[in-house]
């Protein structure tokens, strides 16, 4: 497969702030980063590195950002803490790796791959994997270095309608117009070699307590990938996205339905999780040929790729 083949696929999260609310200014602060991180993978793929490379170089960016509920920009827990989940999968031999509940490690993403990479196991969680992450040789930070202004206000708003609510403990993560919206990150890419991969990495929900993990770092609803099929990166509301094995679904439509990317994935996003209860939120899916598809039920969908001729594309809302 020739250079110009290689493509990349991102997504930022699903539920955008209402379109009337989001500021042109904050706009091209989204725009901004979700480019910079279509550059950083594709930059990787273009002279021939893996896709399992590029989508982790992706991520990575997002999780750098405050924009984003990943890593600098993860959301609080009931309790005030940062706990983050990320995971990667290669679809050339299904190798995965995750880890759920840390708090100091500053590229979650980078530690999911070392579980993968140099560990027996697929998931590693909380202390646990802050002491393996940190073994390897990974960049640990201080619990303070998640902390943005805007996440801490979002809980403070959580809790004060939980206070008001009844005794209502869940809360969804706010925009800053006050909307729901889910602000996982993820990527997924085909290189020259026509190999799959793909990565997701969260702060998981505003307000969340008892530990509770969504399905960002767990294999076959967060993230999947299967050479033969597709890579899948998803992001909503993950309890739904659990249920309903939503990434490796997609792919085993296309197995043993003989959808395409496209249909596989629209079927899954607007028919099977909006059927049980409205399950909101989107997936990102690739085929091997650089087919794609980014379908989302939600508002909007901060989502970008880099297609096989090379042009760069990024949006929020859906297409006119």
């Amino acid at each position: 497969m020739p250079p110009e083949k290689a493509v990349l696929v991102i997504h930022g999260g699903a539920g955008a702030p209402s379109k009337k609310t989001l500021t042109p200014e904050r706009q091209a602060q989204y725009v901004a980063d979700l480019e910079r991180a279509l550059r950083a993978g594709h930059a990787l793929l273009k002279v021939g590195r893996p896709a399992l490379d590029a989508v982790e170089a992706a991520v990575m960016v997002l999780e750098d950002s405050p924009l984003f509920n990943a890593g600098k920009g993860a959301v609080f827990t009931h309790e005030g803490r940062n706990e983050l989940d990320a995971s990667i999968m290669t679809g050339q031999d299904k190798r995965a790796g995750a880890v759920a509940g840390v708090t100091t490690i500053k590229n979650p993403i980078r530690a999911a791959r070392a579980v993968m990479e140099k560990s027996p196991h697929v998931m590693l969680f909380g202390p646990g994997a802050e002491r393996f992450a940190e073994s390897v040789g990974l960049e640990i930070v201080g619990p303070e270095y998640f902390r943005t202004e805007e996440r801490w206000k979002a809980l403070q708003r959580a809790l004060e309608a939980e206070k008001t609510g009844g005794g209502q403990v869940r809360a969804p993560l706010e925009s800053p117009a006050g909307r729901p919206y889910f602000g996982t990150v993820g990527a997924v890419a085909v290189d020259q070699e026509k190999h799959l991969a793909a990565a997701t990495s969260t702060g998981g929900m505003t307000n969340k307590r008892w530990g509770r993990v969504g399905d960002s770092p767990i294999i076959g609803a967060g993230v999947y990938a299967d050479d033969p099929t597709c890579a899948v990166s998803s992001t909503g509301h993950g309890e739904f996205f659990i249920r309903q094995v939503v990434a490796h679904d997609i792919a085993a439509l296309m197995e043993y339905k003989g959808l395409s990317v496209r249909a596989a994935a629209e079927h899954v996003v607007h028919r099977k999780l909006k059927a049980p209860d409205h399950g909101e939120g989107g997936v990102i899916a690739l085929d091997r040929e650089g087919n794609y598809a980014m379908p989302f039920n939600s508002e909007g969908m901060f989502r970008g790729c880099v297609t096989e001729d090379g042009r760069l594309y990024v949006a929020i809302y859906p297409e006119s």
